[in-house]
């Protein structure tokens, strides 16, 4: 074995693909992401590079100009990526849990006027379902859109968009009770609207403001924001799939997608996390050999390994369920939260390794050792995994006393 993280029954395709990324990732990544993130810096250069090589059109099919690749080949390149600086990897997944949405509940005349230039990446997709009262609690959303004629109008705060200001395309989850009797549950009175705006801060069309970027412990470059929705207008066939009462379940399906590409950046990161730590352990010499001699460091490496072989391995089962087609909710909230945990666990081990040198922002662990925390939170915290986990297992191990 020359690498951990390897996947068994991929095609040719799918490994020049993955080939080519890892490449990219080695050469252009690697050696710019930590000064980058120390600048907080978007990274321009990275996403025209990526533009090149189709990778925003990863997922979407041939027909729209995309290169219509399955979530598993796209979850394994997410991987690739975030190992070389997971904040690149966030502007590779809210552009795909949007384009996923369009692709399998946009009307036709949604697909025809977005898809194609997603697949280009010339409009940059975010989405937004968070507030800033309601945490995970999504039933709890107080944003909201009203029918005027052939408009809707939208009013409310919405928090935590990756992208938000670089995006050209937001889909925004809102309650719209429209059709809707008094005492409808709050899912089911829920709307995904499609809201165009320029790249930018401030008022970026009229009624909708991007305030700035909120300043963040880590996944820096990345742009996250709040949206602010003041009598916005749109059209009102810019309501996801021309239909209202849908919008909860759209984006469910889409953070599925986007909750097995957290557990791919959480192995991505990891196995980064892993590489500095089993090289460093063989530079630095204690005692009068390199601490990759003492057993107590190779027990730290030998843990290590292992989880970021299984976090890999509940990824992959999690990617190819979902293109089957079957639901994949408790494998994709299993896969997150094994791949978040044990990435945190890696990258602690990681930076235990390298002792007080990993305190130091020279050494590129001290930036992983920031960035991991996020993914116990993106998509979902821990907490809400294993409620999904809990309720998926009862519903298949009923008793039948």
């Amino acid at each position: 074995m020359t690498r951990l993280a390897q996947t068994a029954g991929l095609n040719d395709i799918q490994q020049e693909i993955l080939s080519t990324v890892r490449d990219f990732v080695d050469k252009e990544i690697i050696p710019v992401a930590t000064q980058l993130e120390h600048r907080d810096e978007y990274p321009t250069e990275i996403v025209e590079g990526l533009k090149e090589l189709g990778l925003f059109g990863l997922m979407i099919p041939e027909e729209y100009g995309g290169l219509g690749e399955s979530l598993l080949t796209y979850a394994l390149c997410v991987e690739e990526i975030a190992r070389g600086w997971m904040s690149v990897s966030g502007i590779i997944n809210t552009h795909f849990i949007v384009a996923y949405m369009l692709k399998q509940h946009g009307t036709q005349e949604q697909k025809d006027t977005f898809l194609p230039r997603m697949a280009l990446g010339e409009v940059r997709g975010a989405f937004s379902m968070s507030e800033p009262a309601l945490g995970s609690d999504v039933s709890a959303i107080t944003s909201k859109g009203v029918r005027e004629g052939d408009e809707y109008v939208l009013n409310g705060q919405k928090m935590w968009l990756t992208n938000g200001g670089t995006s050209s395309l937001v889909a925004v989850l809102c309650r719209s009770d429209e059709g809707h009797p008094e005492g409808t549950a709050p899912h089911k009175s829920m709307t995904a609207f499609l809201v165009e705006k320029e790249p930018g801060f401030g008022e970026v069309r009229p009624g909708l403001t991007i305030p700035g970027k909120i300043d963040k412990m880590g996944y820096k470059g990345v742009d996250t924001t709040e949206l602010i929705m003041d009598g916005l207008r749109i059209p009102a066939n810019r309501a996801l799939g021309g239909t209202t009462g849908r919008g909860f379940y759209h984006m469910m399906d889409g953070v599925e997608v986007g909750r097995v590409n957290v557990a791919a950046r959480g192995c991505g990161v990891a196995q980064r996390a892993f590489e500095l730590g089993v090289s460093y352990a063989q530079q630095r010499h204690t005692f009068g050999k390199p601490i990759a001699q003492h057993q107590a460091i190779q027990f730290k490496l030998a843990e290590m390994a292992t989880k970021v072989e299984a976090a890999h391995a509940m990824m992959v089962n999690a990617a190819r369920k979902k293109d089957s087609g079957e639901r994949n909710d408790l494998e994709a909230g299993m896969a997150k939260y094994l791949a978040s945990e044990y990435c945190k666990e890696v990258v602690e081990d990681a930076f235990r390794i390298h002792g007080g040198y990993g305190f130091s922002k020279e050494y590129e662990i001290e930036r992983l050792y920031r960035e991991a925390p996020m993914l116990l939170i993106g998509e979902g915290t821990a907490e809400i995994q294993k409620m999904i986990i809990g309720r998926r297992l009862l519903e298949e191990y009923r008793f039948q006393g």
